[in-house]
């Protein structure tokens, strides 16, 4: 039977059926095949507890942070005063670029909104100063990758509410990975620039940046806030989404006065739609990791790696090429919601802390975004920058190359993963 799901899940993916409806049909079919009315009776509550998790609550209103922080001016003055600092350093555009995201990591959340808005923003003014628009597009896309792992996190969300996990303990986690991305593509772009004698602006005044510096504040209160509430303890990692969002209108609307109230319900609607489409998976996916534990399936993954080697080294290697794989054809979050019932067991019989391997795991599928042939996030770029995307694709190898040695350190140095959940006992 096992088998014969397998073979019909993958026709199914291949002749273009959406995940979502995939995992939904796939689990009837197997229902019907069983030939037990009692399961399918069951479904539409299992259906309904899928969504049962307070820990969701933080998707719509994280996602209408950022859309409130795009119209309020937030997101283009955290753009404007990296430019201020770095700008004058050779090859300042492009750590421009990568400090940027780092700051809009702990905003949206998203690599794919935030490869789309910095696409619009930073690959003209880097095409102006004279770098080629195929590395200008190969640096914003391969920086937007920190933005799921820079807390507030949508993937770590997800993994969180489906694997049993501590979002803010997961949060957290996410920190030092984040920076450590940041400063090796910071040393790859130092590296490039005096190999391809990359060119520098005008050094900005004091004055310029005490303004600037001065002008960014309030909108960088907005990541302190949830980064020092979840540690502190005064919310939780779905308070703080509320509590940013609240934060993001008064920034928006009363210090910089550039929230537009005729755009709220278009704000609205976008939020509604994202949210929509993100939870419908998620409900797919609880009666999809439903129908895998009643067919034994995590069991039988258990007993065959168990088989293969009790290393925990072994695994994670395995896990991380097995993922790099899957996150070329598969999208991210849909990856993650298909993995997490399979993997969860695996990682309890191996004693594998969870938050660590939650890292591991949506690493590996945010680098996915760089790679063909489904990688989003190139078609995204390419679209936007008018780059073709062979050329960006070969523009991003180098990038890509450190995204992936940066993952193995990661997999194999859980101090730096767990050093801030463990201090705070998240």
């Amino acid at each position: 039977m096992t088998f014969i799901i397998i073979g019909i899940f993958i026709v199914l993916l291949l002749i273009g059926i959406p995940i979502s409806m995939v995992l939904g049909m796939i689990t009837v079919i197997y229902f019907v095949l069983v030939g037990d009315s009692s399961l399918l009776e069951s479904t539409p509550m299992r259906l309904y507890s899928g969504l049962e998790n307070f820990g969701l609550l933080a998707i719509p209103l994280f996602m209408l942070t950022g859309e409130i922080m795009n119209e309020g001016g937030i997101t283009s003055r955290l753009v404007r005063f990296s430019r201020v600092l770095l700008g004058h350093i050779r090859g300042g555009l492009a750590y421009v670029t990568v400090v940027s995201n780092m700051f809009l990591a702990s905003i949206l959340g998203s690599a794919n909104a935030q490869a789309a808005m910095m696409s619009k923003v930073m690959v003209p003014e880097m095409e102006k100063e004279g770098y080629t628009r195929e590395f200008s597009s190969a640096l914003t896309l391969a920086s937007s990758i920190v933005a799921p792992i820079i807390p507030p996190s949508m993937i770590f969300i997800i993994y969180g509410t489906l694997s049993g996990t501590s979002i803010g303990g997961l949060f957290m986690a996410g920190i030092i990975p984040g920076i450590l991305y940041g400063l090796a593509f910071i040393a790859l772009i130092s590296f490039l620039g005096y190999k391809m004698n990359f060119p520098k602006s005008e050094r900005a005044s004091f004055q310029e940046i005490r303004k600037n510096t001065w002008n960014v504040l309030p909108a960088m209160l907005v990541p302190f806030i949830i980064i020092i509430g979840i540690l502190s303890g005064i919310f939780t990692a779905t308070e703080s989404a509320a509590v940013a969002c609240l934060f993001a209108f008064i920034v928006g609307s009363f210090f910089y006065r550039e929230f537009n109230w005729r755009k709220f319900p278009k704000i609205l609607i976008s939020t509604v739609i994202n949210t929509a489409t993100v939870t419908f998976l998620i409900t797919m996916a609880n009666i999809f990791g439903w129908m895998i534990a009643f067919e034994q399936i995590p069991q039988i993954l258990v007993d065959v790696m168990l088989g293969i080697s009790e290393n925990p080294f072994v695994f994670l290697l395995l896990v991380n090429i097995a993922l790099i794989v899957i996150g070329m054809f598969l999208d991210g979050i849909a990856a993650l919601i298909i993995l997490i019932p399979v993997l969860m067991p695996l990682v309890t019989a191996f004693e594998i802390d969870p938050i660590h391997f939650g890292l591991i795991v949506c690493i590996n599928l945010t680098i996915g975004l760089l790679t063909p042939p489904v990688g989003t996030g190139l078609f995204i770029v390419s679209s936007i920058a008018e780059v073709k995307i062979e050329k960006l694709m070969r523009a991003t190898m180098p990038f890509l190359a450190v995204a992936i040695v940066i993952l193995f350190v990661i997999t194999y140095w859980s101090d730096a993963v767990l050093f801030i959940p463990k201090t705070f006992g998240l």
